[in-house]
């Protein structure tokens, strides 16, 4: 593959799957930076080098990014300093190649075509990471990721509604069981479990005159006053 397609596409993994700001950082990384065998690279950011401690830091070459690493690296001719090689021109308008390239691809451009490639960045790896590690990888702080970076996306639309209809189901299908159970019992039950005599009915005994009522032969018989 061509160095030029090979940088074009290193340029644009750096923002996607390392979160690093376009153009200063891209164009500040260097081969020295990257340390192959602990799987790490050191960022230097121009944005935040008057924070205390902002003017580097650590990202790790995840496996997204490092094989967009190794292919520029395979190639790369002695002695080469800068892992970007092209695009150094400071007349250079990045963001109209990169709408030619996905113009190219038959797709639509999105909003803020860099930062939302970093932004997508800090809300996948704050799904697996605690967000403090996330914003120390990418050089931001927690309440500028919140107010800036993380997105609502489709797939956490998705997983809800999957966390929701999975407990629905669960009690539709225990409420069919205990029915089912119900059923079943009710068809193998006698009629009058545990009754030894029959019910009788009152409707085939004759009730006499007098009532219900027992005689009461101790009350003396009154007679009229006439």
């Amino acid at each position: 593959m061509h160095a030029r397609t090979l940088n074009g596409r290193l340029l644009f993994a750096l923002s996607r799957y390392g979160g690093l700001r376009c153009p200063s950082e891209h164009l500040g990384l260097r081969w020295g930076d990257i340390d192959w065998e602990r799987n790490r690279m050191t960022v230097r950011s121009p944005k935040t080098e008057h924070h205390p401690g902002g003017a580097s830091r650590v990202v790790p070459l995840f496996p997204e990014l490092r094989r967009y690493l190794e292919e520029c690296f395979d190639l790369a001719e002695p002695g080469t300093e800068h892992v970007i090689t092209r695009f150094r021109d400071a007349n250079a308008n990045l963001r109209t190649r990169l709408l030619r390239i996905i113009d190219r691809a038959g797709l639509q451009p999105w909003p803020k075509l860099f930062h939302n490639l970093r932004s997508t960045r800090q809300t996948e790896l704050e799904e697996s990471f605690p967000s403090h590690v996330v914003c120390a990888w990418l050089g931001n702080s927690e309440p500028i990721a919140r107010r800036h970076y993380l997105q609502v996306t489709d797939e956490h639309f998705d997983r809800a509604a999957e966390a929701l209809q999975n407990p629905m189901q669960q009690a539709h299908a225990t409420a069919r069981k205990t029915t089912q159970r119900a059923i079943t019992a009710n068809a193998k039950t006698p009629e009058n479990p545990g009754c030894a005599k029959p019910r009788i009915s009152v409707q085939n005994n004759r009730v006499e005159d007098r009532g219900l009522e027992p005689l009461t032969f101790w009350l003396p018989a009154r007679r009229s006053p006439n």
